[in-house]
């Protein structure tokens, strides 16, 4: 390998960049519009624009990417995650056009990525698992009808794809059909596919996982466990290494079945094994992400183990630095900031950063994906910076934590910062006697001590113009800000957002700027105060908006995959 294109954006690709530079490689950026002067489009040897704006027309389509790789004169792509990093057509055909695939083969992508296969292979190697469907459901009447065989509550899981989207927990019969609807149009949004299994859900149960290695000498090491129990919609926010308060015998059964499945599916590459810890300590297989998780950082500080290098040796053919897992060095959080309003629900907040203030001092690391200046687009994930805190102990971590989430400050948009802040001081969390969180807890404990941000930005999206010019006699393609394309051509720079609507209380409104995926009410329907009535994407998160008070739907001023701006009029209630 010699030049690395990256597919993929934000801070994971400025820690690729870093790693290339690192182990001699060129990198090479693309780029979406609303990234053109992204970090890592700054930091990278070059970079190319995929012109668009949308996920599914820049970092979604593989032919752009890899027209960009040919051109560039790169030899391996790296896929960091989400987006392309765990589709195994996209693997294949960097392969078929004689790159290097950065990631495990094709075939294992196919193999893990499907949660059934996957079920099929943790049983065989061994691994504990609830009960579940023996294949991807049909129609929304067989998830009724597994939930009648098995009990509530059940969770509902897109079949392609991981990182919390097309996933559903549902505690009513009454909800599963709706619910598997929901999760697969959202298993459609992020991953192409709509298939969607069910399994018997545990209830509070903790996410631990664990971070495997494989090259292609057959060498399996696992590097520790994490627990990443603090999630909202299935999303971590907060996740440490190793996982506290877990027995040895715990410890010892989640690192045996991670290596057997991983030896199983013969993997070569980075990968993590899931799994839930039920409150009576049953441990379940969850699934096998099969690519670099977000946070691998807390990994790396504790058992001293570059993953991302790991990558670049594994792809090319090299043996494995450890053949054994390293002793744990401490223990470190990470802690994920994102451009999300935490006392609105986490609804996401786009906008202009304005300033970044890092923290720094013992053990602070900061991987982020911003600076000052930076377009945060609800087009794509919602993640900005992540915040790694590491000392010798779990007591020391929690106190280094809290003085640089002091230190840590993002102004222009709203961020999870204050949530941060807010669990370091729940004894739930921080307490020394175990760990009393679980997967839904914020959900369903910790929600209402949440408070807004006063400062929450609800700027619209800013595209660009593109232009063809002659520079030196070559036509050259360049793209140029919206307003100051407009200003150049003396045209009106578009008409501004909507502003809010708070005087008319008949008006439903787009608490964000996002695309409408469906309406759930029709016109002429009476509604509730509070029924919800339309569902929004934005951040690949779909979240729904409620009437404001009981009515009659007179009129639906926008259509199901319509971009929708902040505060724009989306329905009216008579």
């Amino acid at each position: 390998m010699h030049k690395v294109l990256i597919a993929n954006r934000g801070e994971i690709a400025v820690r690729v960049v870093k790693a290339c530079a690192e182990a001699g490689l060129a990198s090479v950026a693309v780029y979406a519009d609303p990234d053109a002067d992204a970090p890592h489009v700054l930091l990278a040897d070059e970079a190319h624009a995929l012109e668009g704006s949308s996920a599914t027309e820049t970092y979604l389509d593989g032919g752009k990417i890899l027209a960009i790789a040919r051109r560039a004169g790169a030899d391996a792509v790296h896929p960091g995650y989400g987006f392309l990093s765990e589709n195994a057509g996209f693997a294949r055909a960097v392969l078929d056009a004689g790159l290097t695939w950065i990631g495990p083969s094709p075939g294992t992508i196919a193999l893990l990525g499907d949660k059934v296969a996957a079920r099929e292979i943790a049983r065989r190697a061994g691994a504990p698992l609830v009960p579940g469907s023996d294949g991807p459901l049909d129609s929304p009447a067989e998830a009724r009808a597994f939930a009648e065989e098995h009990g509530l509550p059940v969770i509902i899981k897109a079949a392609h794809g991981g990182g919390g989207r097309g996933m559903r927990v549902v505690r009513e019969l009454e909800g599963v059909e709706e619910a598997f609807a929901s999760a697969a149009r959202e298993a459609k949004g992020a991953f192409g596919r709509e298939e969607c299994f069910i399994e018997r859900f545990l209830d509070r149960p903790r996410h631990v996982e664990a971070q495997v290695v494989a090259d292609a000498h057959g060498h399996v090491v696992v590097l520790g466990t994490r627990d990443c129990s603090l999630q909202r919609r299935h999303q971590k926010l907060v996740e440490e290494a190793p996982a506290p308060f877990l027995t040895e015998d715990q410890r010892e059964r989640i690192h045996a079945a991670a290596a057997a499945i991983f030896r199983e599916a013969g993997y070569v590459g980075v990968g993590t094994a899931e799994f839930l810890v039920a409150e009576d300590g049953l441990i379940s297989f969850l699934e096998v992400n099969t690519r670099l998780q977000v946070e691998h950082p807390i990994t790396e500080q504790v058992y001293g183990v570059d993953l991302v290098q790991a990558q670049l040796s594994v792809a090319a053919g090299e043996a494995l630095p450890v053949l054994e897992t390293p002793p744990a060095r401490g223990h470190a959080f990470e802690f994920r900031i994102n451009a999300e309003d935490p006392g609105r629900g986490f609804l996401p907040s786009g906008g202009t950063v304005e300033a970044v203030d890092a923290p720094t001092g013992p053990g602070v690391r900061v991987d982020s994906g911003i600076r000052s200046g930076s377009r945060v687009a609800t087009a794509f994930d919602s993640l900005l910076l992540k915040l790694v805190v590491s000392a010798p102990t779990r007591e020391q971590a929690l106190v280094r934590a809290r003085t640089a989430l002091r230190e840590l400050e993002v102004r222009g948009v709203a961020t999870t910062t204050p949530f941060h802040r807010a669990v370091l001081d729940d004894p739930a969390f921080a307490g020394g006697d175990g760990l009393g969180v679980w997967t839904t807890w914020i959900e369903e404990q910790f929600m209402d001590r949440l408070t807004p941000d006063v400062a929450y930005a609800r700027a619209g999206e800013q595209g660009r113009t593109r232009f063809t010019v002659d520079v030196d006699g070559r036509r050259v393609r360049i793209g140029l800000p919206d307003a100051l394309a407009a200003a150049l051509s003396s045209a009106p720079a578009g008409a501004p957002a909507p502003g809010p609507a708070a005087a008319d209380d008949g008006a439903v409104t787009a608490p964000f700027a996002g695309t409408l995926v469906a309406w759930l009410v029709s016109a002429g329907e009476t509604v509730e105060a509070g029924q919800d009535v339309v569902v929004l994407e934005a951040m690949k998160t779909e979240t729904r908006v409620a009437a404001p008070r009981a009515g009659t739907v007179e009129e639906l001023a926008a259509a199901p995959g319509d971009a929708v701006a902040a505060d724009q009029v989306l329905a009216r209630l008579a």
